[in-house]
C-alpha cells in the first residue's frame, strides 16, 4: 500500500486550486479524478462569471471567499496569461416594487467590502446598455468573465510544476480511517490503495458519496445533496450587450440573466429548478418562460432568437423552501478525523472563490 502526504479527490476548479495551494507549500500531493479530463462536471458547466460578492450574507464564508477570491483570481489570470475581462455587470430593477430590495442589495454588498458600486437611473443605464429597459439599476464594475478551462489548465500546470500528480480516470471507490492516516481506494486501469496524512474531498456532485464511502466517518456529518439544474439559451446573431445584466428577482434565485463569453457571444440563464437526476439535456420546453423573463428588461428580444445552448447542475445542500446555507469546509473540529476535510455545497460563487477556498483548506491542514 502506497503512502502519500496529501490526497485531493476531484480535479474540478476547487480541487485543482487546493492541490496547487498544498503543493506550493511543499506538500506531496496526488489528485484523483474519476473522469478522463479535468473539470468536466460543475466546473465546465457554469457561466464563467467572476462574481463581485454582492449577494451573500455579511460574515459568511461565501462573502469572504468570493471577495478575496475575486481579487486573487484577477491577479492569477493576469500573471498566468489566462483570458478574462472585467466586463462589469448591471443589476436592474424592472418595476418600482424592486427598488427597495435593490438598495438593500447595495448595502449588503458594501458590508461585504464591495465598495465600487454605482447607482444609475434609467437614462444613465440606457447610455451604458441601450437595449436595457428598467426603472433603476446599479453597476458592479469588478464583475467579469474568465476562460474557465484556461484557468483550470493554469492551476493544473502550477500544481504539477510544484510536484503534484493529477491521476485521471481514477475514481475514489472508498476508504477507511486508520491509526496512521486515511486509506483511499482508487479504481481505474491501475487500481491502487493510498494512505494519506491529509485527504481533501473536493468531489462536488460526488462529495457526499465519497464521504459516505470512508469507513469511520459518521454519516450524520454528511449533508443531503440536492440537484439544481440551470438551462442556458444562446442568442443568435451579434450580442446587443457589452456587460452582464442581472435582473432583480422576487424568487429565491436570480432568474434569467445575460451572460457573455470572451467572444462576446450572448447567452441567457440559468433559470434554476430542482431535478432528481443528472440530466444534462437542455429543456427546450422552458424556452417560452425564458422569452417572458428576458423581455422584462430586454423588450426588443425577437421571436425565434433563442437557441438551446448547454446546462449545468449545482450540488446544493438545501432543498426547496429552505434557506441557502454557507459553503461547508468540514474538518476535524466537526467530525473528529485528523487530516480529513470535506467540501460540501461548493457551487456559485465557487469558481470565483476557488483560490480563497484553497487557502482556507491549506491553512486548516497545515
Amino acid at each position: 500500500m502506497d503512502r502519500i502526504e496529501c490526497i485531493v479527490i476531484g480535479a474540478g476548479v476547487v480541487g485543482l486550486a487546493v492541490a496547487r495551494a498544498l503543493a506550493l507549500r511543499g506538500r506531496e500531493v496526488v489528485v484523483l479524478e474519476r473522469h478522463h479530463v479535468i473539470g468536466s462536471e460543475v466546473s465546465s458547466r457554469n457561466s464563467g462569471v467572476v462574481h463581485a460578492g454582492l449577494y451573500y450574507p455579511k460574515g459568511s464564508l461565501k462573502a469572504h471567499a468570493c471577495v478575496a477570491g475575486k481579487h486573487a483570481l484577477y491577479d492569477f489570470c493576469a500573471s498566468h496569461g489566462v483570458a478574462h475581462a472585467r466586463t462589469g455587470k448591471l443589476v436592474v430593477a424592472t418595476e418600482d416594487g424592486q427598488l427597495d430590495a435593490m438598495e438593500a442589495l447595495v448595502e449588503r454588498a458594501r458590508g461585504n467590502g464591495v465598495g465600487d458600486l454605482v447607482r444609475l437611473d434609467p437614462e444613465e443605464t440606457r447610455k451604458l446598455e441601450p437595449q436595457v429597459d428598467c426603472v433603476g439599476a446599479f453597476l458592479s464594475p469588478s464583475t467579469g468573465i474568465v476562460d474557465v478551462h484556461g484557468y483550470m489548465l493554469a492551476l493544473e500546470g502550477d500544481a504539477e510544476a510544484a510536484g503534484a500528480v493529477v491521476a485521471l480516470g481514477s475514481p475514489c471507490l472508498g476508504g477507511a480511517v486508520r491509526d496512521d492516516g486515511i486509506r483511499i481506494d482508487a479504481g481505474g486501469a491501475e487500481p491502487v490503495s493510498l494512505v494519506g496524512d491529509v485527504v481533501v474531498n473536493a468531489a462536488a456532485l460526488g462529495a457526499q458519496d465519497v464521504a459516505r464511502s470512508i469507513e469511520g466517518l459518521d454519516p450524520g456529518h454528511v449533508p443531503p445533496l440536492h440537484y439544481a439544474k440551470g438551462n442556458y439559451f444562446c442568442l443568435t446573431g451579434r450580442s446587443p450587450f457589452s456587460r452582464l445584466v442581472y435582473p432583480m428577482h422576487s424568487g429565491a434565485w436570480l432568474g434569467v440573466h445575460v451572460g457573455l463569453d470572451l467572444d462576446n457571444r450572448c447567452r441567457f440563464g440559468p433559470d434554476l429548478h430542482w431535478v432528481d437526476t443528472l440530466d444534462y439535456d437542455v429543456d427546450a420546453g422552458r424556452i417560452e418562460s425564458f422569452y417572458a423573463s428576458i423581455r422584462r428588461y430586454y423588450p426588443a428580444l425577437r421571436d425565434g432568437a433563442l437557441q438551446p445552448d448547454y446546462t449545468g447542475i449545482r450540488p446544493k445542500i438545501h432543498g426547496p423552501g429552505e434557506t441557502a446555507p454557507d459553503f461547508v469546509v468540514q474538518g476535524p473540529e466537526t467530525h473528529g478525523i485528523d487530516g480529513l476535510v470535506n467540501l460540501f455545497g461548493i457551487e456559485s460563487p465557487g469558481l470565483t472563490s476557488s483560490l480563497a477556498i484553497a487557502e482556507e483548506v491549506a491553512a486548516r491542514v497545515s
